[in-house]
């Protein structure tokens, strides 16, 4: 909701300046800037459900129950090994239909994210300094408000995507480590920092939302077989590894600000969730990059008289 006055002895410098019609108080009495307020041009494309969005109920919900993803993530593993043994013997299905509408509707929601929290991630970039966006209260640099749905919708979101794995088993597709592995730890990663209140987590949605908006575009253009003979799926893959570098860089250059505060300024990050981040994007870089060379890259063995050639091979996904 709105703030109807503010005290002078919380006014910090983000909200120096700032109209008093455009802060904002969420449930947790944390004071921010609502950004569709602010930028009233933007603010014209937002609805009224979203401007000055309260997310304390639904956090406060998320940091009372941390088992729920544990235990998603133990359903999810036990429904792929009991899938998997039931389609065995069993033939393909056919919900290529269902998956190309799985694949537009996860697509076009990634792409609103993207719209709706990139500017913002571009306004605290511009206006605070590196520290400050790395370091200070994300509730009210980019959790609250219009920005702070979006990034709340985005960490739940984890658990639809579980369903991408559904399509693979009953479609009698390989299932490779990467796929599992990556929605298993995004899906606790994401959550662990959200209830933790990670500074570093717009960075993570904005580079999340881009990528999957264009994969899953992909992946429905695929299905209905409508992809352009321009488009080189290398660069999906290449944007996904471009992530992980980024991420990686993200969690270095907070690892610094954390182990190098500074006198009378509060770091909001948290040593596990930074290590956590740093492992698990460290792990992804070295997964698609594994992926990459396997998947575009192979090496021509001519029986009897070694490599002949290396090559490049380009090859579509279903």
């Amino acid at each position: 909701m709105a703030a109807s006055s503010v005290p002078s002895s919380i006014m910090s410098n983000f909200l120096q300046g700032v109209p008093k019609e455009c802060i904002g108080l969420q449930g947790l009495g944390v004071y921010y800037v609502e950004f569709s307020c602010i930028q009233p041009t933007l603010g014209k494309l937002y609805f009224s459900f979203e401007k000055f969005y309260d997310p304390a109920i639904a956090l406060v919900w998320m940091q009372n129950h941390p088992y729920v993803p544990v235990a998603a993530c133990l359903l999810y593993m036990t429904l792929i090994v009991l899938g998997r043994s039931y389609m065995s013997p069993r033939r393909a299905w056919s919900w290529r239909s269902t998956l190309a509408m799985w694949n537009l509707g996860l697509s076009l929601f990634s792409w609103i994210g993207f719209v709706r929290v990139a500017p913002q991630l571009y306004h605290n970039l511009t206006s605070y300094s590196l520290r400050s966006n790395l370091c200070d209260d994300p509730a009210a640099l980019y959790g609250s408000g219009s920005t702070g749905l979006w990034v709340q919708l985005f960490i739940l979101s984890k658990f639809p995507e579980l369903f991408d794995t559904l399509f693979i088993v009953i479609h009698k597709k390989p299932l490779i480590f990467l796929h599992w592995y990556h929605h298993v730890t995004v899906l606790l990663y994401c959550w662990h920092s959200y209830v933790t209140t990670s500074p570093s987590g717009i960075f993570f949605v904005v580079m999340n939302y881009c990528v999957h908006a264009v994969m899953y575009g992909y992946y429905f253009l695929m299905a209905i077989k409508k992809l352009p003979k321009w488009f080189n799926p290398i660069i999906v893959t290449f944007m996904q590894l471009s992530q992980m570098f980024i991420g990686v860089g993200v969690t270095i250059v907070a690892w610094y600000f954390y182990s190098h505060p500074v006198s009378g300024q509060v770091c909001h990050i948290r040593k596990e969730n930074n290590v956590a981040a740093f492992v698990m994007y460290g792990s992804y870089f070295y997964l698609f990059a594994q992926f990459f060379v396997a998947r575009y890259f192979k090496v021509k063995v001519k029986g009897g008289s070694g490599v002949e050639s290396s090559t490049k091979m380009m090859k579509k996904t279903v």
